[in-house]
């Protein structure tokens, strides 16, 4: 990561710049409270380009996020396609959902660039070796309510920030933003997976990647199962490590695909409804990019594993092929 960079900062910056036109972005802004909510999906219909602000404000300006069309199988489906540099610090340091935010009128999963700051969690930032300084914090929060009151001291107080100089940002999960910015999460994920087989973090250097964008279910429970789905079925991952030793490699490569669970090859809908609610419950594995392709700079060499599962994605994500019309009379 570049020396001094600050990923608070630079979401502060993006998001500054898009709340001067949030109407084009369909957001909603509301600085009655002090703070400023931005609202991408919750009383707003939101957007896709509204999706990749949100993502990446999620990566603290260490990668872009575009919209592009893949084919998968015999289908074309929109899809957003991730690029982040300083892997680390952008996915692991701030896009990772890893702040639960609970009070006792509130839930929402947190992630962003004000997990730096608030360290959550604490071993993470330790791990990566990063902890940001910044007066402004910016946090998505994944929840179909808008922050209470008391939700929003408890963040204040977390991020130690004037409550004019925090954002926070709302999307959720059955919202165009929310699927943008939840398939935008396909290289994190993969990261994620690496990390947690042993990899040293510091030690990928660029990532990049692409996963279907799951269309919007008004069910909350089904519109996460779609999200997950896109990515453990679809989703398509590469990165560039700095590693010695390509034995180590090959086999934490090997191991890294969503299809090396032993709960893989059903709807995530489904496997979350066996385990009754209970993420803990569900095997970790299962949590990573269909296919993973690692190329070391040190070798030259690229290794992948896995693959894209077309019959599953085309299933839950409610794709259905017509039949041809006849025009004949």
């Amino acid at each position: 990561m570049p020396k001094g960079k600050s990923v608070n900062a630079e979401a502060a910056r993006i998001i500054k710049s898009a709340i001067e036109d949030h109407e084009f972005y369909h957001f909603a802004v509301d600085s009655s409270r002090k703070v400023t909510i931005v609202d991408a999906g919750v009383n707003t219909i939101g957007s896709a380009l509204a999706g990749v602000l949100v993502t990446d404000i999620c990566l603290g300006g260490l990668g872009k996020t575009h919209l592009t069309f893949k084919k998968y199988g015999s289908d074309h489906l929109p899809s957003v396609f991730v690029e982040i540099w300083s892997p680390a610090v952008a996915t692991l340091g701030s896009q990772y959902a890893g702040w639960e935010i609970k009070t006792e009128d509130y839930f929402a999963m947190g992630s962003g660039p004000a997990r730096a700051l608030a360290l959550k969690p604490r071993n993470l930032y330790e791990k990566i070796g990063y902890r940001d300084q910044a007066d402004e914090a910016v946090l998505v929060l994944e929840s179909e309510k808008l922050p209470t009151q008391t939700a929003i001291e408890y963040l204040v107080d977390e991020c130690d920030v004037s409550p004019e100089d925090l954002y926070l940002v709302v999307t959720p999960t059955s919202s165009l933003a929310g699927s943008v910015q939840i398939a935008g999460r396909v290289v994190e994920t993969g990261v994620h997976k690496l990390v947690e087989l042993g990899m040293d973090p510091k030690s990928i250097v660029f990532g990049s990647g692409f996963a279907p964008l799951p269309p919007v279910h008004p069910n909350p429970a089904r519109a996460m199962g779609r999200t997950n789905d896109a990515i453990l079925y679809g989703g398509v991952t590469h990165y560039t490590v700095n590693m010695d030793d390509d034995e180590t490699l090959m086999r934490l490569v090997s191991a890294a695909p969503s299809s090396t669970s032993r709960h893989y090859g059903k709807p995530f809908y489904e496997i979350l409804k066996d385990a009754k609610y209970d993420f803990y419950k569900i095997d970790p594995d299962l949590f990573a990019p269909s296919v993973v392709s690692v190329s070391n700079m040190k070798t030259g060499f690229t290794y992948t594993a896995g693959q894209v599962n077309e019959d599953i994605l085309r299933e839950v994500l409610g794709q259905r092929r017509l039949p041809k019309v006849d025009h004949q009379t």
